[in-house]
């Protein structure tokens, strides 16, 4: 049955179904496009000013404008001191004019002569100055945006000046931009607190000349560099520097990404209405592949020498074979649990062909070892990709360490940060492990140098088989654009080692849930994922990748079988 779209009487009244009829039908109409270019092309730097006063209200639209600039973090960090008295205006005038000569002293004679020549008096001139400055006295890791780029702040300072800029050209108003200050001496004058940085002053008054290009094109300063000279596409050209391994995986294309959502998007509820799973559902319905009704789980166990050789596990090497029995029976804890979610179980034992070190003293796989592994698992994946989802666990006594080993080594974390007790593990256990790894990382870091930061250098020296062939199942699955669901973390370590191989592949991934590990969280901010569950899970054989698929598999069943609207 359909329904009557319900409309919210606040914020964004429109529908997918609309905007996917007109893409473009938020644009203005011509005259105002028209007019906008022409303000944006007809804006100058004046320097010349009338001394008629600037109109009260006509100064407040400007201000205005500068302040719904766009801020990172909608932080909103710029402030504009308004000047116009003329002690302050005098004393900055002495400022810019020493700073001119300071710069002109340090110029070729052509072009000293001719920065003296440019007339520079628009702080004595114009009727008002404002100094926009940036108050960076919050945290950068308190706004959002500004961990990873700190002086976004200021960029946000940069664009409110652009606005005003444009703004009071419309208005018939000239601004012009003075940064002739040692911004310590024009803070000083202001008496900006600590952590509040001036951007410089700007001019603002009648002007006094309409210049038909800006100044320093008509003064023979600069000329403007053709647009092409500017626009570079895909990576800066002919650097030097290697080209990217070439990619054997596409991401899904913008269109597949934006139909997942707008299936979510004509339903009787509220957009986002299911969290995280309404987020999980758009990411499975933009693969190429079918709509899973079901899938499967596959458990893969692997042997490692470090178990024996350095006492990392509180349980002997004999139970991996156990729990790999248990699971092809169908009776082991993670068997039991895909079963319940209508999951199909396959169990899988994978061996290395070559001798494995015990990662102390020698590398875990040889490369040879690691290649072949990773291309079983490619065609291990693929065959189960027919079936549908594809969820990920594994066993194996001891691989917590090796994952714990392989997750320093390819996210260049600290054995204390990574190493978590394991089941069953005292505290002793528990150094052991941390000093296994610690080992392990200088060794390999000694043998192989840079090059442990490639992902099949990293998985030979580190991994373990169990984990080479989980990484080629994902590749192969998400090769044959369907699903895959991790579980704890050696699963999303493995995962970690095919996005490194194929970036593409992390389109692909679900994250079943977040485990006890201590590197799983961290494994999993690598990968870009957030977890259906936190259970503080410690079982492995796939637990938490078969209860989050029953998840999944609801969810995709809701958002098809949900009532639509009109």
């Amino acid at each position: 049955m359909t329904w009557p779209r319900p409309v919210p009487v606040i914020g964004d009244r429109t529908h997918a179904a609309e905007r996917a009829a007109d893409p473009s039908g938020w644009a203005f109409d011509p005259a105002t496009v028209e007019a906008l270019h022409t303000v944006i092309g007809a804006r100058r730097d004046i320097r010349r000013y009338r001394p008629d006063p600037v109109p009260p209200e006509v100064l407040r639209g400007v201000l205005e404008a500068g302040h719904r600039a766009p801020s990172v973090g909608h932080s909103q960090p710029w402030r504009f001191v308004v000047v116009t008295g003329q002690q302050t205006r005098d004393r900055a005038a002495v400022l810019a004019d020493r700073e001119r000569l300071r710069q002109a002293g340090q110029l070729t004679p052509d072009r000293r002569a001719r920065l003296l020549d440019l007339q520079l008096e628009g702080i004595r001139e114009a009727p008002v100055g404002v100094v926009v400055a940036c108050d960076r006295r919050t945290h950068a890791t308190g706004v959002l945006g500004r961990a990873t780029f700190p002086d976004a702040d200021l960029w946000s300072c940069a664009c409110a000046i652009q606005n005003m800029w444009l703004a009071a050209r419309a208005a018939g108003l000239g601004m012009g931009w003075v940064t002739l200050f040692r911004p310590a001496d024009l803070a000083a004058l202001l008496h900006l607190p600590d952590g509040v940085e001036t951007l410089g002053w700007l001019c603002l008054g009648w002007p006094d000349e309409r210049p038909p290009e800006p100044g320093l094109v008509r003064h023979g300063w600069s000329s403007r560099a053709p647009l092409d000279e500017v626009v570079l596409h895909e990576r800066w050209p002919a650097d030097g520097s290697p080209e990217a391994p070439v990619s054997h995986l596409a991401g899904p294309q913008p269109e597949a990404v934006v139909a997942a959502r707008d299936t979510g998007d004509d339903l009787l509820a509220v957009p986002g209405s299911l969290g995280v799973l309404d987020r999980a559902v758009d990411r499975v319905l933009a693969l190429p592949g079918a709509e899973p009704a079901g899938g499967t789980l596959l458990v893969v166990a692997g042997d490692h020498p470090v178990a024996a050789a350095h006492a990392v596990s509180a349980y002997p090497s004999s139970v991996t074979a156990d729990v790999l029995a248990a699971t092809g029976t169908g009776e082991s804890l993670g068997a039991s649990t895909a079963r319940q979610a209508g999951l199909r179980v396959v169990a899988h034992h994978a061996l290395s062909p070559d001798p494995q070190g015990d990662l102390l003293t020698a590398d875990a796989l040889t490369p040879a070892a690691a290649a072949a592994l990773v291309a079983e698992g490619r065609a291990l994946g693929r065959a189960l990709a027919a079936h549908g989802l594809v969820c990920l666990g594994e066993v194996g006594i001891g691989n917590t360490t090796v994952a714990a080993a392989l997750a320093c080594g390819l996210l260049g974390l600290g054995p204390d940060d990574a190493v978590g007790l394991g089941a069953g593990a005292d505290a002793a256990m528990l150094e052991r492990k941390r000093a296994v790894v610690r080992g392990a990382l200088d060794r390999a870091r000694a043998a192989h140098g840079a090059a442990l930061a490639e992902p099949m250098t990293a998985l030979a020296a580190l991994g373990g088989p169990e984990v080479a062939v989980l990484a080629g199942v994902t590749l192969g699955a998400a090769a044959a654009g369907v699903p895959v669901v991790l579980d704890g973390l050696v699963t999303s370590v493995a995962a970690a080692v095919a996005v490194r191989l194929e970036p593409a592949a992390q389109a692909a991934l679900v994250a079943g849930q977040r485990s006890r590990e201590r590197a799983h969280a961290e494994v999993l901010t690598e990968l870009g994922l957030e977890p259906l569950l936190d259970l503080r899970l410690r079982a492995g054989e796939g637990v938490g990748a078969a209860l989050a698929a029953q998840l999944l598999l609801t969810a995709l069943r809701a958002r098809r079988t949900a009532g639509r609207v009109s």
